[in-house]
């Protein structure tokens, strides 16, 4: 019989390495501990789940290195990847879903699969002989992340996680707000209209600064300190680095012009995606907080166009927990000092829903190769997944490790080509052509099918 792969976590990096050792035919069992053990961010008891946004971010994969990590997914058979695609939403260039009908996606194949079964005992020690995987994410249980700081002779490092407010469509004023994608991106007019933008006057951003910055927000514990990954900085701490931050960032009125007034020019503009299919709720973009549920409300409140608004969720900070894994994982993502055990997803190092899924790729072919006795090809370094992959076994600097989106600046440059700005876009391209090539010939290599 073949020796069965266990799973701890059934988030997105857990799923996805689930359905790829299942696809090999090995027996696999995902230990998800929700909803009997419940966490600060989620809702549900189903598998990937997504706690802070919908978006997958670009879907360009021949100038982004995200869009390219899609891509690589989806000739990988990857299930994240492919019901992402399935419950898509209009977000301009970007891939963003119906978070609950994506979740329930994922969950109804996983439990369909005759090689899946779920359990939702909470596993709190680092076992000593099986296969194992651990992807137990940002909310790693506060036993278990004490059983691998034991393991691993180290305190966890950690950083703080925010989450941005839910707003429900029909309590949205569109006689000041109005639909459009900045630049007007899209190849249609559902995605060319597929953000709500909120327009703000010189007074009124002023005004709502000075709101953000006197608002009651959320204490640490002491001993804390609060370390915060720059994707997913709390608005509150952006605007604390200087009042005009919020403007060049997230509140950035370039590319978009109020159809109410279009000889207005707006001072700043908040930005609403689509958070379902039926588009009864809207996400507000970049606006990650750690301000107290009363405080959201009346700050938030202050935007123009959301001076009614009813929050369906609102926004709220999280410890999250990430290893140092230079130091302690190998070129398979294998504990050094238990190879019985790896690590997919956040708890590696990486940051973003399509980083996690990936690692959880990887990890899962890993682990199907190595009870199956077969070889599995090392990932090549100039494929998305290889650079993440380098990136958290030895190519990052243990002693300043933070977690990581992908990006080109993880990859090895091409020869041949001119560098500086001005030949980026051919550089991006000649990258992603690069690794296209690159993991075809891999998955060519494996008896798995792709």
């Amino acid at each position: 019989m073949t020796q069965r792969l266990h799973i701890v976590g059934g988030g997105m990096a857990g799923s996805e390495a689930a359905w790829q050792a299942a696809e090999a035919g090995i027996p696999v069992v995902i230990h998800e501990m929700r909803p009997k053990v419940e966490t600060f961010a989620h809702r549900t008891g189903d598998l990937a789940e997504m706690v802070c946004s919908n978006s997958f971010r670009s879907d360009d994969h021949e100038q982004n290195a995200v869009g390219l990590l899609h891509w690589e997914m989806l000739q990988a058979g990857g299930l994240v990847m492919r019901q992402a695609y399935t419950h898509r939403l209009p977000a301009g260039g970007a891939l963003a879903v119906d978070r609950d009908a994506f979740s329930a996606g994922v969950t109804q194949v996983l439990r369909d699969h005759p090689n899946v079964s779920v359990s939702d005992e909470e596993i709190t020690e680092l076992p000593e002989d099986g296969q194992w995987i651990f992807a137990t994410g940002p909310l790693t249980s506060s036993a278990l992340g004490a059983a691998i700081a034991r393991e691993t002779g180290a305190d966890a490092l950690a950083f703080f996680d925010a989450i941005a407010p839910i707003v429900y469509f029909d309590s949205i004023d569109m006689d000041v707000a109005w639909l459009q994608s900045r630049y007007d991106k899209g190849e249609t007019e559902e995605e060319r209209k597929a953000y709500i933008n909120c327009p703000m006057t010189k007074p009124q951003y002023e005004a709502f600064i000075d709101a953000l910055l006197a608002a009651d927000k959320t204490a640490f514990h002491e001993g804390e300190t609060a370390g915060y990954f720059d994707g997913c900085l709390p608005i509150e701490v952006m605007a604390e680095r200087g009042r005009e931050t919020l403007r060049h960032g997230p509140m950035k009125p370039i590319g978009l012009t109020n159809s109410h007034k279009p000889e207005e020019k707006a001072y700043a503009v908040v930005q609403l995606r689509r958070d379902n299919a039926l588009g009864t709720l809207y996400n507000i973009v970049g606006f990650q907080t750690k301000m107290k549920y009363g405080a959201q409300t009346e700050v938030f409140r202050m935007i123009p166009g959301l001076e009614e608004a009813k929050f369906a969720r609102l926004g709220g900070i999280h410890r999250n927990t990430f290893l140092n894994s230079p130091t302690l994982l190998d070129a398979q993502m294998r504990l050094r000092s238990k190879p019985n055990i790896r690590f997919a997803g956040q708890i590696t190092g990486v940051e973003g829903y399509v980083e996690s899924s990936a690692m959880g790729l990887a990890a899962g072919r890993m682990a199907a190769a190595e009870i199956l006795g077969r070889p599995l090809p090392e990932i090549p370094q100039d494929t998305a997944h290889g650079a993440l992959i380098h990136h958290i076994t030895g190519g990052a600097e243990a002693k300043t490790f933070q977690p990581m989106n992908v990006n080109f600046g993880l990859f090895r440059p091409v020869d041949g080509l001119k560098g500086g700005r001005r030949g980026r876009k051919d550089r991006y391209k000649a990258y992603t052509d690069r690794a296209k090539a690159e993991w075809t010939g891999w998955l060519a290599t494996q008896e798995v099918p792709a």
